[in-house]
């Protein structure tokens, strides 16, 4: 009963302040005053930044070419090409390791790797490869 009576006492000398912590029998609670208001703005107003700066990410920065498919043949020259944005990049078989600029147009491409000395070695179009 006394601790009832004393939290009682606390209580009644908590409500004149903002914030106040109480102890009773070994627990701890936190006392908000009647006063003090949070206010309903800043949670929608916070998600509302964090949102614009996600957007700004992906615009500014574009598609980050992450998921790039297997090795393909044309021309005599093997590319890769992303999966999110299709854009193409050079890649050596023997290495096996893409190289190069990326771009959307396989034929600056080539033309990039010719102009090249480190440029890999060609396979000929007509040599078949299995895929096993």
């Amino acid at each position: 009963m006394a601790a009832d009576q004393a939290f009682a006492e606390f209580i009644a000398l908590a409500a004149n302040s903002a914030y106040a912590l109480a102890a009773v029998r070994n627990y701890w609670f936190w006392v908000v005053g009647k006063d003090e208001k949070k206010s309903k703005w800043l949670w929608p107003l916070g998600l509302l930044a964090t949102s614009l700066a996600g957007v700004g990410v992906v615009l500014f920065r574009g598609c980050w070419h992450r998921k790039m498919s297997w090795p393909v043949r044309a021309q005599g020259y093997s590319y890769q090409v992303c999966l999110g944005c299709g854009i193409k990049r050079l890649f050596d078989e023997q290495a096996f390791l893409a190289y190069g600029p990326y771009s959307y147009e396989l034929d600056r491409l080539i033309t990039w790797s010719d102009t090249r000395d480190h440029a890999p070695r060609e396979v000929p179009p007509d040599e078949h490869r299995t895929a096993s």
